[in-house]
């Protein structure tokens, strides 16, 4: 899931990232070329869902994916659209 507020106080958007898991997951984290592909944390919620809020800079695109217990790669599944990665795979877009 993904929720976006716009700021009017400053030109930057704070944007909710939040991905289900599983009851079973131990951790997540948000990675994208917003941080430099370095795991942010994500705080857990309830029912295995783990959440974190970021303010990015608008009038960009931002490509991230969410990591699964260390090990397991996702894409948000309502990410504004997909670009493919050198891993033969895709990363998740969000425009601010």
């Amino acid at each position: 899931m993904i929720k976006k507020q716009y700021l009017k106080s400053r030109p930057v958007c704070k944007v909710t990232f939040a991905v289900d898991a599983g009851k079973s997951t131990e951790s997540a984290a948000l990675v994208g070329d917003f941080n430099g592909w370095k795991a942010t944390p994500m705080e857990p919620q309830k029912g295995g869902r783990f959440k974190t809020v970021l303010e990015l800079e608008q009038g960009r695109e931002y490509q991230f994916r969410y990591l699964i217990d260390q090990n397991e790669w996702r894409n948000e599944e309502e990410a504004d659209k997909y670009v493919g990665n050198p891993f033969n795979g895709e990363n998740s877009v969000v425009s601010v």
